[in-house]
């Protein structure tokens, strides 16, 4: 996936969306992780309490090869043999991925919403670039962000040294500062050559960006500093020097969300979709517009035969309503995170042989105060001396962008 390709004026029709003749469905396969079962709460779970939250339990192939010493193999070690029995039984348009998501950890946003509440967060301060003391435009990590990310960091290596994790086969990451030295600060010193693993050298993708609303802090920093700031890293095709998603005065929808975090989920699980859709997702970023599922072609099956491995083990560093949003794209029960946490999830990934119905999604306007709110309440913008909030353009004292 391509957003940075995307047009601004330009909807998909049904007639094009239904041009391909199937799609890609994607389930969470249920019972091998605490974060699969309902009864695990969210808001108390702790993923460096036990395995990442892997259950203790036996796999099929425990069965298929007891000469190996399976009693004797953590329980990493053990999944990790089970997913790779999935693929190896699984039908050629049928693949299986582990996915590790990691929020990013606590940015100066994050800070300030504590800081100001919610509702005013909302109606005024995050449509600021900052306020004087922090900045939060494409925010960075706090010092109790960095820490988040530090532990995550020292648990992946404890795993590694306890249980012999398999560390990722690959690595994505947002593009927002914040996730970017998330992702960094959590693998860039593990022992991944000792492991015979493979080298972090992440993906930037647009896909796995926030949800776009009128916050300064869903805004991205241009490719160069990027670039300048982790030079070895690479990025989809197509990535664009500026920021051409947000525009400072439309939301994105849950739906246009989930699309884009579906066919950025395409891109990994099915890398040959890309160069061979004949139509891609268009977004309409104003008052209305159409945004509608990808429609894939002919894919190769998971188990290439050029003698090139398939990534099965797959990192994605990104933000909280983004893992949010791609829990739902995999029929995942939802799970917040807090700042720096880690869900993992088994994902299966099966071509239905159907087009995808046409999704409609309309980027709205949303209401803002052009002082700070008098008050802070959960029902919503209450302005100033009783003004009322303004729901047109993008906001005249917020212009300011500290890059």
């Amino acid at each position: 996936m391509k957003l940075s390709t995307l047009t601004a004026t330009l909807g998909l029709s049904a007639a094009a969306s239904a041009s391909g003749a199937k799609h890609i469905n994607y389930t969470t396969v249920k019972g091998y992780f605490a974060q699969d079962d309902p009864s695990t709460d969210p808001s108390t779970f702790d993923y460096t309490s036990h395995n990442f939250g892997l259950l203790d339990r036996t796999y099929d192939a425990d069965k298929i090869a007891p000469h190996t010493g399976s009693r004797n193999l953590t329980q990493w070690q053990r999944f990790h043999r089970q997913l790779e029995y999935l693929n190896a039984n699984a039908p050629a348009h049928v693949s299986y991925k582990l996915l590790f998501m990691g929020r990013h950890g606590e940015g100066w946003h994050n800070a300030a919403e504590d800081f100001y509440g919610t509702p005013a967060w909302n109606c005024y301060w995050a449509l600021l670039t900052g306020n004087g003391t922090a900045t939060w435009f494409d925010a960075d990590l706090t010092p109790a962000g960095i820490e988040q990310a530090q532990v995550a960091h020292d648990y992946w290596l404890s795993q590694y040294k306890d249980q012999k994790i398999s560390f990722p086969d690959a690595y994505y990451s947002s593009p927002m500062t914040r996730s970017l030295k998330t992702a960094n600060i959590t693998f860039s010193t593990l022992p991944l050559s000792q492991a015979h693993a493979a080298p972090f050298i992440p993906e930037v993708k647009e896909g796995f960006r926030e949800g776009m609303t009128m916050h300064t802090c869903n805004a991205r920093r241009s490719r160069s500093y990027i670039e300048e700031l982790f030079p070895t890293w690479t990025f989809e095709e197509g990535f664009s020097e500026e920021d051409e998603l947000w525009t400072g005065v439309t939301a994105e929808p849950s739906v246009a969300q989930d699309l884009r975090s579906r066919e950025a989920l395409d891109d990994i699980f099915y890398p040959a979709v890309e160069a061979n859709t004949t139509s891609k997702v268009q977004v309409k970023k104003r008052s209305e517009g159409h945004c509608a599922a990808p429609a894939p072609s002919s894919t190769p099956p998971a188990h290439s035969g050029n003698g090139k491995k398939i990534p099965l083990i797959i990192s994605i560093t990104a933000h909280s309503g983004e893992i949010t949003s791609i829990l739902r794209v995999i029929n995942h029960q939802p799970f917040r995170l807090s700042t720096g946490a880690v869900i993992p999830v088994l994902v299966r990934a099966e071509e239905v042989f159907e087009p995808e119905p046409t999704t409609t999604a309309v980027w709205s306007v949303s209401a803002y105060c052009t002082a700070p709110p008098a008050t802070s309440t959960a029902s919503g913008c209450v302005c100033a001396s009783s003004a009322a909030p303004v729901t047109s353009g993008y906001p005249v004292f917020a212009t300011e962008t500290p890059y």
